[in-house]
């Protein structure tokens, strides 16, 4: 058995599974999202008056909607697969999706303003935080990676193992 086989059948930690759901579930609504805006640009699925986006760089929801797809969508699929792979650095992968959904939901309010009504910024910036704080949890365990990859546990010795 090779060695990438042999770590590849070890079961996920906790913390990895709680990663692959948090990220999934972000890439659903995401993927959900970005496909009506990408569909109907105007807001004519999603009730989205045009008169949101004065002042922002966008005359429509095609931008926002293409960039809600790509990277909070498909991004998290690319993280929790690298999770599912036992990959290095999926706990990498997911810090850094949860902070771009952190960005996400901070330049969306900045642009657009709170909405409470449906509170998605609430329930996405929540969801943001709880992937952040898994992967900072995943990656106390595991270590940084190296430039090479594989992780470097805070105590100087090298592993894998989270």
């Amino acid at each position: 058995m090779s060695k990438s086989t042999r770590h590849r059948t070890q079961p996920l930690s906790r913390v990895a599974k709680t990663a692959v759901v948090l990220e999934v579930l972000l890439s659903i609504g995401a993927l959900g999202g970005g496909l009506v805006l990408m569909i109907a640009p105007r807001g004519e699925i999603m009730p989205l008056p045009l008169s949101a986006l004065a002042g922002s760089p966008f005359d429509t929801y095609l931008v926002p909607g293409l960039i809600l797809f790509g990277v909070l969508g498909l991004g998290p699929l690319v993280a929790a697969r690298l999770a599912w792979l036992r990959h290095p650095l999926a706990p990498t992968a997911a810090f850094v999706v949860g902070v771009g959904l952190l960005v996400w939901v901070a330049v969306e309010v900045a642009i657009i303003g709170y909405s409470s009504e449906p509170p998605l910024q609430a329930t996405y910036g929540i969801l943001g935080v709880a992937i952040v704080l898994v992967a900072v949890r995943w990656l106390l365990g595991v270590g940084l990676p190296r430039p090479d990859g594989m992780p470097v546990r805070a105590s100087g010795h090298r592993g894998t193992k989270a």
